[in-house]
């Protein structure tokens, strides 16, 4: 894969917003499939070339976008590349009704089980997985999981148990060391539906235990006393997702999701009580283009009292953030995003995307969050800017194409515009208003 980004941060009083970069991503593995267990072994070598130099600058204004994230990970270099183990892991099958894994690779939630139905599983594809536990596969260089994964299937019910440590990695080509994180999650899934109607029914928990005390925990508090924090993070996540499709014959296809969450446990020395939640509609209709059309609301909760003994923002875990926030500056946490999507196929080769998000902060008492998980040592993982009593972040616009040339190689070209709000402009006053722009080359061989 490789990547060349155009970055138009919002601009500041200090650092430079305006820059290009170039990544690329090789993963070459070798693996063998038999009746009784798979094996596989694959290794990674990523490289970020020119990076910004001028890119970070003195909060709040930090990291201008993620030309400055990969340099400052990257221990202050232009040009960092590296290689690693990605994946090494067997799969011990027909044991009974379950399969086992143990090893170094991906997981993804939401992706338990796939459904026939076409539509159902993009839906499930687009809009379900990677919200809490993922690969974060659009960063340079991504990561993995060291653990086991056991899953069972019965007829339609799938269930799923997972515990590992993540990987370091993701802005950082260091990849191959593991991370003092704990991560667990246990699913059950059942596809349903008849010839007109398709189904998903999922619940899950999943768990999350961060054993690094002595990082600087991100969120609303003072510096004082988040630096005086030093207990863990032992956050349990609690929730169920449903998505249906319903076809019509002549009118087209339908499809709704509801997606939704609850976490308690503890959050260093504060108790956790946060929440977040999805509702999405579409409409396929069956004319030229084939147009599907989307409109929906994300919600995770902030933190209203930041001296009250609780922590009320949502934590998302260890997602993948891009395909629910197309032009990265923002992801679940203590965010409100209204948004529409309409997708066309002119031919069979191309599909176009172009989404529009109305965002804003759930709380004013809260921070602006982006980011999507810890990566390294002595990294959080999340950043944080003030909101200077602002809820209004920005109204987003953006226009995908993706273009498959053969069956072993596709093109992507992307531009996502923002009109910042309140919260940006007042970190941002010079321009308030960002833009994102890459063409992207998958060749698969």
């Amino acid at each position: 894969r490789t990547r060349a980004e155009g970055w138009n941060w919002f601009q500041g009083d200090a650092g430079d917003s305006d820059y290009g970069l170039w990544d690329s991503l090789l993963r070459v593995g070798i693996g063998q499939t038999r009746e009784s267990v798979d094996w596989f072994v694959e290794g990674e070598q990523p490289s970020i070339l020119g990076l910004p130099n001028d890119a970070v600058v003195a909060a709040p204004q930090g990291q201008l976008g993620m030309g400055g994230t990969y340099f400052a990970a990257n221990n202050n270099h232009t040009n960092t590349a590296n290689g690693f183990v990605k994946q090494a892991f067997v799969n011990f099958k027909h044991l009974g009704p379950a399969t086992l894994k143990v090893g170094r690779f991906e997981y993804f939630d939401g992706a338990e089980l796939k459904p026939a139905d076409p539509l159902l599983a993009t839906v499930i594809q687009t809009r379900i997985t990677n919200r809490l536990i993922s690969n974060f596969g659009f960063s340079a260089v991504q990561r993995a999981f060291d653990g086991v994964q056991l899953s069972m299937n019965s007829g339609h019910n799938n269930w799923t148990f997972f515990a590992a440590r993540p990987t370091e990695g993701v802005f950082q080509v260091k990849g191959m060391d593991e991370l003092d994180v704990d991560i667990y999650a246990g699913t059950y899934s059942r596809l349903m539906g008849t010839k007109q109607n398709a189904g998903e029914f999922r619940v899950f928990g999943m768990g999350y235990v961060d054993h690094r005390t002595l990082v600087l925990k991100t969120d609303n508090r003072a510096q004082s006393l988040r630096a005086a924090d030093h207990g863990k993070i032992e956050v349990a996540t609690y929730g169920m997702d449903y998505a249906h499709v319903y076809n019509a014959d002549t009118a087209g296809r339908f499809d709704f999701l509801v997606w939704g969450a609850v976490q308690n446990g503890s959050w260093g020395n504060l108790a956790q009580h946060a929440g977040a939640f999805v509702g999405e509609v579409g409409w396929e209709l069956p004319v030229m283009l084939k147009p599907w059309i989307s409109a929906g609301y994300s919600y995770g909760s902030g933190d209203d009292h930041p001296n009250n003994g609780r922590h009320s923002t949502f934590f998302q875990l260890l997602p993948t953030p891009r395909p629910y926030a197309r032009f990265p500056f923002y992801n679940m946490m203590n965010n409100e995003d209204m948004y529409g999507v309409v997708n066309l196929r002119p031919v069979s080769k191309l599909t176009l995307r172009s989404e529009v998000h109305a965002l804003r902060l759930a709380s004013a008492s809260d921070l602006w969050y982006l980011g999507g998980g810890a990566f390294q040592p002595k990294t959080f993982g999340y950043t944080g800017r003030p909101s200077n009593g602002n809820r209004g972040l920005a109204n987003v616009w953006d226009l995908s194409a993706d273009y498959q040339v053969r069956h072993s190689f596709g093109m992507t070209l992307y531009y996502g515009h923002a009109w910042g709000k309140g919260v940006i402009a007042a970190i941002y006053p010079k321009d308030a208003n960002g833009q994102f722009v890459y063409l992207e080359t998958n060749f698969h061989f």
